[in-house]
């Protein structure tokens, strides 16, 4: 539907009573909850002591809710705990979910941190049981020049933001791609793309990898197998003891060619994500500001590795100091 915000809404308003009308939810109250960087919305559902999530996933936005129910049961089959799906209206966008609760990594670990080892042993090995199964047919499946060439967004709006011009990608996407095809371009594996803190939760009551509740993961696709470890152990959000980082990456697989793979796939991870922050600080979300420099840290980390030597001699992208930060707050598209 294309009109004014206002008319629009109403009328999606009233396209998600008719669904939840027929699943017996219309009269639950509603509570919104936060969203995050995509055009979806949430709202949480009360009907006495039972609850729902109802997800508001507009058309033609970028993230589509036939993927979202393609991969909850693709999950779901495996014994991992995305949420159950309980009414659906595919063309306009909605889902009646499963409500997986509020033990979100981020806040659970940020009011009981030594917990830190225990939640993250789990998540590292739900990724293990993920990738032993086939995955679902059809999904999208990049060549290493394309996962180089997604790392290129960094110079289009990082440096850009930070210096008042885009610099020229050519030296270092090209290096980014052999250090691809020499280390981290083995078979594909289905990844979750954003498995990291704000979208775990954790449900102790339940056992092994389904302790595991999983969130945000529409965008799902064929990718390396160490993608989503990297996600996982270098979050923007949240800093990651060492140890524990360390830890992890011997449990999912302790040779020194993992390593390798490990470090490129962030390298070219936190390249993208400097440049998708800086993105949308200019379009107006200033919370991605103070992720930057944690995201910096990452990219400064994986380059010490031996693998991404020549992406090193020609990667030349200014350090987030508060004057770089203070312009890169007020760039603008």
């Amino acid at each position: 539907m294309d009109g004014p915000a206002p008319l629009i809404a109403r009328l999606r308003a009233r396209q998600a009573e008719a669904m939840l009308q027929a699943a017996g939810w219309a009269e639950a109250d509603r509570e919104a909850l936060a969203g995050d960087a995509s055009a979806r919305s949430y709202k949480r559902l009360r009907r006495g002591d039972d609850t729902a999530i109802l997800m508001d996933a507009p058309p033609r936005n970028g993230d589509d809710a036939g993927d979202f129910a393609d991969i909850a049961r693709h999950l779901l089959g495996l014994g991992l705990s995305a949420p159950r799906i309980f009414a659906e209206d595919l063309p306009r966008g909605f889902l009646l979910l499963e409500d997986l609760g509020d033990d979100l990594y981020t806040r659970l670990l940020a009011e009981s941190p030594k917990q830190e080892a225990e939640l993250y042993a789990a998540a590292t090995d739900v990724l293990t049981r993920l990738q032993a199964a086939p995955a679902p047919e059809g999904l999208p499946d990049l060549s290493a020049q394309d996962w180089a060439e997604a790392a290129g967004i960094a110079f289009d709006w990082y440096q850009r933001c930070a210096t008042g011009q885009a610099g020229d990608a050519t030296a270092a996407v090209a290096a980014l791609h052999r250090a691809i095809v020499a280390h981290a371009d083995g078979p594909r594996v289905i990844i979750l793309r954003d498995y990291h803190s704000p979208n775990l939760l954790w449900l102790p009551q339940r056992k092994e990898e389904a302790r595991v509740g999983l969130l945000d993961f529409q965008l799902a696709q064929m990718g390396q197998r160490g993608y989503d470890l990297v996600s996982l152990l270098q979050d923007p959000r949240r800093d990651v003891n060492l140890a524990t980082e360390e830890a992890m990456i011997h449990r999912f697989d302790p040779s020194n060619t993992f390593r390798a793979e490990y470090a490129v796939l962030g390298a070219q991870r936190s390249l993208r994500i400097l440049g998708v922050f800086s993105r949308l600080v200019a379009l107006g979300k200033p919370a991605y500001l103070p992720l930057i420099p944690r995201v910096w840290g990452h990219l400064r980390r994986n380059m010490a590795h031996p693998a991404l030597a020549e992406l090193a001699a020609v990667l030349d992208l200014p350090a987030p100091s508060a004057d770089i930060l203070d312009r890169i707050a007020q760039c603008r598209p």
